[in-house]
């Protein structure tokens, strides 16, 4: 039967949607290109605000009127499962947890075909772990992906010397925590990429999120590792307040300064390595004092990439209970952020003008252009036809404040 995954939420989600997708293949299952064309959609759910998850059930609905076979994965599958039923009765549902089920289950549901071998990507996610330590007030998805299981480093490496024999030229570390991994078992982040850094090709490996705390306490380690000229230097680190009276509310477990010396410590040890961060905009008890702490935190950071979501309070956590500020408030804020970072990332991606970048072409963009990412993750627009997964030179001409524009060089 033809098969179309369809994945929306966090890297971790895409990644666990490919392999989803491998699985299918490996059972005989024909892929397809879009949802249109395949007879069994697998919906990999998200549902980290409710405007996600009021747009999972729209999707639902839609499938449903379509008569297709639905296949419901990701976090609705676990933790709003009775929400899953009301919409498609009949469907498979697999929260993560038993995603080592999910073949016998598409098997005895659906049969099997013939043999077929899914195209490795030449960018290709590889989920690290899943679930983590915290214990964030607002955070559904640690109900849906439970207490930190890291995987172990042995099959981790054999998967990543896979995928890069096959061709790919960026593999994105994922978990719900990247710097929590291992943990549980044994190890850590840094042991794990020097194993992974043994294979001798050329590529790029992007660390994903982690948290403030987990960064701290690997920090010196995982600098030494990101030596390497194949790690992207870039982190994905989310502060969410720049106030402590709110991150304390928020239950992460770190000051305001403490995240400010962490991203001293890595500017220190490599002056242009790219920042992201998160911010949470209206959280309960947010006061103006409060939100004045997070527009001083984006101009004080000067990140590269700074994302901006308004609260919204999840079923089943802590913070459900507390407080809200009043819509309009918080969309005002919002709003006031978002200047604010744009304002920022401008004036950063403005000093790059005229720089001369080796780059990994990655992606299609829009208008006959390619994406292609510098080795600190910044993304350059080229208006060139080049292969997927080259590498090149860009002189960088210009800038928006989300990306860079830029031309190849000889």
């Amino acid at each position: 039967m033809r098969y179309f995954v369809e994945s929306y939420g966090c890297t971790m989600n895409y990644g666990e949607g490919a392999q989803l997708s491998e699985g299918m293949a490996a059972l005989g299952h024909e892929g397809s290109q879009s949802a249109d064309s395949a007879e069994i959609v697998i919906l990999n759910t998200c549902t980290v605000v409710d405007t996600t998850e009021k747009k999972m059930i729209r999707r639902m609905s839609e499938l449903r009127k379509e008569g297709k076979e639905v296949i419901v994965t990701g976090c609705m599958a676990k933790v709003q499962r009775n929400r899953v039923m009301i919409r498609l009765p009949d469907s498979l549902v697999i929260p993560p947890e038993d995603y080592h089920r999910f073949s016998s289950e598409v098997a005895e549901r659906y049969g099997t075909g013939g043999s077929r071998t899914e195209i490795e990507p030449l960018s290709n996610i590889l989920p690290i772990a899943a679930g983590c330590v915290g214990d964030c007030s607002y955070c559904i998805t640690k109900l849906a992906r439970g207490r930190l299981k890291s995987y172990y480093p042995e099959s981790l490496v054999s998967r990543f010397d896979s995928v890069v024999r096959h061709g790919a030229k960026e593999v994105l570390i994922t978990a719900q925590d990247t710097g929590c991994y291992g943990l549980d078992i044994g190890t850590d982040l840094p042991s794990l990429l020097r194993m992974m850094l043994k294979n001798k090709e050329e590529f790029r490996l992007r660390i994903g999120m982690m948290n403030p705390d987990s960064l701290m306490s690997i920090a010196d380690d995982l600098l030494d590792v990101m030596d390497d000229p194949r790690i992207y230097r870039f982190l994905h680190i989310p502060v969410q307040s720049g106030s402590d009276r709110i991150l304390r509310r928020m239950n992460r477990p770190y000051s305001a300064e403490g995240f400010f010396d962490l991203a001293d410590k890595l500017r220190s040890r490599y002056p242009d390595i790219s920042i992201s961060t998160d911010l949470i905009s209206g959280f309960p008890g947010e006061t103006d004092e409060d939100h004045a702490k997070s527009l001083e935190l984006i101009e004080r950071l000067r990140a590269d990439t700074v994302n901006i979501t308004r609260f919204s309070p999840r079923p089943g956590t802590e913070a459900v209970s507390m407080e809200p500020v009043h819509g309009r408030i918080s969309k005002d804020r919002s709003a006031e952020l978002t200047e604010m970072k744009n304002r920022v990332e401008y004036r950063n991606n403005s000093t790059m003008i005229g720089r001369r970048e080796r780059a990994l072409i990655t992606e299609t963009g829009k208008e006959g252009t390619m994406i292609a990412r510098t080795d600190n993750y910044r993304p350059v627009a080229v208006a060139s036809d080049l292969p997927i997964g080259s590498f090149v030179y860009v002189g960088i001409t210009e800038c928006e404040p989300t990306y860079l524009i830029g031309r190849v060089l000889d």
